[in-house]
């Protein structure tokens, strides 16, 4: 299982389109194969910051959906409303 985590930082005025492309998508990206869950957090003290959290089978299933159609049409425009340059992990549990 792959965590991946991406925090995105808008411009304050470009947000609300954000969000409107999240809640557009969100659907889909939950229904691409492998992909087990997707969230989008706000952070606490800086409300023009995101971050999405989602679950993936394998980095393999990540990546076909960094490949696909979908992700095609959603990053371009996530992008260009973006003031700083996104942070992005992808993470496995530790078993310790």
């Amino acid at each position: 299982m792959i965590t991946r985590i991406v925090r995105m930082t808008f411009t304050p005025e470009k947000t609300e389109e954000f969000l409107e492309i999240f809640r557009s998508s969100k659907e889909e990206i939950r229904g691409f194969e492998g992909c087990k869950h997707v969230e989008l957090l706000q952070d606490v003290n800086t409300p023009n910051v995101y971050s999405t959290y989602s679950l993936w089978d394998s980095e393999g299933h990540l990546n076909e959906y960094r490949n696909s159609e979908l992700f095609g049409q959603v990053w371009p425009k996530t992008k260009k409303l973006f003031a700083a340059k996104p942070q992005a992990w992808s993470l496995i549990s530790v078993d310790i």
